[in-house]
């Protein structure tokens, strides 16, 4: 691996929690027990907490590291250590050469210059003289969009506005790295998606980048690497893998329900030819979700359900119920296990979805089961920007008729 450009290297970071001191009495012993508290880093006195403990990682040029995880998680936190921004308690981060950084909507820029003006003093931060700033001005303003707003002051641009000249100038004064946070959500979906492309050319021509998305699909196909946080490590490695472990996490408290009536013994996400799915499959793929029951209790009048939701929103994206009968078991007996097959296509756009399956005693009025992840699955489309549902389109091209000849066919 060439040197890294990145270096964060076992940082930890602490902060202190916002105190109120209604009179003086409180304030008078929190004082003096801060004064006689040892000031050693790697302890916490009395309301610190630690944002970051002990991460480290290294961007080599062209990687491109993805950092996820649940808010609060210290994401923004480790981009605004790597940016300066902040200072670390202790540890060592650094970037080595240019850096472009949007971790903030409208950060550095001065509210009462234009855009055109905070292009170039941006540009003069970034260590960038006048005459290149100049040279790269056309290009900046065409890629953000705002030709008719780029000598409006910045403090009359929406949070999207700020965030596309933000964007444009980062990636456009020639980084030796590129630090982005999720502030690219307030763009719209073609600036998106425009965003993504332009840091697929930065990582071809060697650029290092490091990008916190709640999209898992953008880290998916931007990233060579992946980090979950949660104020440490808890997975690094391949994308695919850590966006499962991920998955995984924010969902165990939704799993075993109820789950003594009927217990789910086995569950396995297939391929139509019965072989286990790779991380990502192609949408309209053929799946089996395979599933074994071992009942405690037997019932003659129960509802299977099968719910899918996409994991970067918890949106319910299908929903569907089958009784006993339509699925050919006339009841269910205790101590006696069974199987259900669960045959679906995954007609989903792109994106991490995971399966609910579940068991609804109708006469109980009651779960006999229920478990949520049993499987999860992503799904592989680079057409769509944004939905849910897959409709194959294909269009297709032709020269236009003359009027003439169309209204002719018409009246025929």
């Amino acid at each position: 691996m060439s040197p890294g450009v990145i270096t964060f290297d076992h940082v930890w970071k602490k902060f202190q929690k916002g105190e109120r001191h209604n009179s003086l009495r409180d304030l008078i012993p929190t004082i003096g027990r801060r004064l006689v508290a040892k000031a050693r880093q790697d302890q916490l006195r009395e309301q610190e907490f630690w944002a970051v403990r002990d991460v480290s990682f290294e961007v080599a040029r062209g990687e491109a590291l993805g950092i996820i995880g649940p808010n609060g998680a210290g994401k923004s936190t480790t981009l605004k250590l790597l940016t300066r921004i902040l200072r670390p308690t202790t540890g060592h981060c650094s970037i080595r050469g240019r850096a472009g950084a949007l971790i903030e909507v409208a950060a550095g820029f001065h509210p009462d210059l234009t855009g055109r003006e905070n292009v170039f003093l941006q540009g003069a931060i970034m260590g960038m003289t006048r005459a290149d700033i100049s040279r790269k001005l056309d290009d900046i303003v065409d890629f953000s969009g705002l030709h008719d707003f780029i000598d409006t002051q910045v403090k009359r641009y929406s949070s999207g506005m700020n965030a596309r000249l933000g964007f444009s100038i980062a990636a456009s004064l020639e980084p030796d790295a590129l630090v982005i946070d999720e502030v690219l959500a307030v763009g719209d979906m073609a600036f998106q998606q425009r965003c993504i492309d332009r840091m697929q050319e930065f990582k071809r021509s060697g650029v290092a980048i490091v990008f916190v998305s709640h999209n898992l699909q953008a880290v998916s196909s931007l990233c060579t690497r992946a980090i979950f946080l949660a104020s440490t490590v808890k997975a690094e490695g391949d994308p695919d893998d850590v966006i499962r472990a991920y998955a995984a996490t924010a969902e165990a408290t939704l799993e075993a329900s109820q789950n003594d009536a009927i217990r789910i013994a086995s569950v396995s996400l297939l391929n139509d030819n019965g072989t286990p799915v790779d991380p990502s499959v192609p949408p309209g793929e053929a799946l089996v979700l395979r599933t074994t029951f071992e009942p405690k209790t037997s019932a003659r009048d129960v509802t299977f359900g099968f719910l899918v939701y996409r994991s970067t929103d918890n949106l319910l994206v299908y929903d569907g119920h089958f009784t006993n009968a339509e699925i050919g078991i006339r009841e269910i007996t205790a101590d006696k296990p069974f199987q259900v097959d669960f045959r679906f296509r995954a007609n989903l756009t792109r994106g991490h979805y995971r399966v609910v399956t579940r068991i609804y005693d109708n006469i109980l009025q009651r779960f006999l089961a229920e478990v949520c992840p049993p499987a999860t699955f992503g799904v592989q489309e680079l057409q769509t920007w944004a939905g849910i549902a897959y409709l194959d389109v294909r269009p297709v091209a032709r020269p236009a008729e003359p009027d003439g000849q169309a209204l002719m066919e018409q009246s025929l």
